[in-house]
């Protein structure tokens, strides 16, 4: 794991991160994939793959058609709208 490599991963979660945090980093993702890697090792030939742990199904509430919050009622409690939408700060460049 070099240090291009942490800056990669960093770059893709636009985090900004000191010499010291890479450091950090370096090393608890190293740990991670050593993990992953014995993870990898175990034999899981007879095991049966799983969705879930437990063995049951999903208990769901009937699909109901109920009244919802009105689209006028919803923008205004909106802190700043534009025409019929949300308005929001830009995430992504």
């Amino acid at each position: 794991m070099s240090n291009k490599d942490i800056e990669y991963v960093a770059s893709l979660s636009k985090f900004e991160l000191s010499d010291d945090e890479k450091k950090i980093f370096t090393s608890q993702l190293r740990e991670v994939l050593l993990y992953i890697e014995k993870l990898n090792k175990l034999n899981t030939e007879n095991i049966a793959p799983l969705i879930h742990p437990f063995n049951i199904t999903n208990i769901f509430r009937e699909d109901t058609l109920e009244e919802s919050i009105r689209r006028e009622k919803a923008l205004s409690l909106a802190p700043a709208t534009e025409g019929f939408f949300f308005k929001v700060p830009k995430v992504l460049e």
